[in-house]
């Protein structure tokens, strides 16, 4: 909504607390049921209306200021709304992942105390010679593995050839030593790759110097800010 040379709404200081009681339900009404975009247009649509007024009789009528001031106070309260609800949805944000923290290290704690609880129990039947202790609803037995458990003595003596390598580097370098490979080898890390994602820092870096990047490109973007 541009405004008007000649029309002027209330000021914010004077806007609803300037308004009687059925004007601000009439206001919060039009928040609550048109979109930011309904708004403006209409706020648009009753300019032209009041000039065109103006134009023919000398002055608008005082239903269409009426209607033009609710619709006014309305694009304010609409934006305050919009406010709010970006607020609660960052707190929610905030919240949601501090309580994901918080559960995830009581999912840990309460992993902790099973181990230690299920090491007191075997310790208890070893120690009487004891394959099972039966209760009214549980049964607690000794269970053999499905399969052979490693027991690590020292676990820098292991071979990097028994270990599963998770390496982060920059692109550069995979680069080079991807050319610096023999075929097979090559091929072989290749497909050993779960996930390459582009590293932002580098083409920005990259645009500094005058660099183009295949697939993407560097632009300075904007974001909304609720203040």
């Amino acid at each position: 909504m541009q405004r008007r040379e000649g029309i002027e709404p209330l000021s914010k200081g004077h806007g609803v607390k300037g308004l009687d009681q059925k004007e601000r339900h009439s206001m919060a009404s039009i928040a609550q049921g048109y979109s930011l975009f309904e708004i403006d247009r209409e706020l648009d649509t009753l300019l032209d209306e009041i000039e065109d007024e103006i134009e023919s009789r000398g002055e608008a009528s005082s239903e269409r200021m009426e209607r033009f001031q609710q619709f006014y106070e309305a694009h304010g309260e609409k934006a305050d709304r919009i406010g709010r609800f970006l607020r609660m949805m960052e707190a929610r944000v905030q919240y949601c992942r501090s309580e994901a923290n918080r559960l995830q290290e009581r999912a840990r704690t309460s992993e902790r105390k099973a181990a230690q609880t299920k090491a007191m129990v075997l310790y208890y039947l070893r120690s009487r010679d004891l394959r099972k202790i039966e209760g009214r609803e549980f049964t607690l037995r000794i269970q053999k593995n499905s399969q052979n458990s490693v027991r690590f003595i020292d676990e820098t003596q292991v071979p990097m050839r028994y270990r599963t390598v998770a390496a982060r580097m920059d692109g550069s370098l995979w680069e080079r030593l991807i050319d610096a490979l023999p075929e097979e080898l090559r091929r072989l890390l290749v497909a050993s790759i779960q996930d390459a994602s582009p590293n932002h820092e580098a083409i920005r870096q990259a645009a500094q110097n005058q660099i183009a990047v295949p697939g993407a490109r560097i632009y300075r973007g904007d974001h909304l800010r609720v203040a």
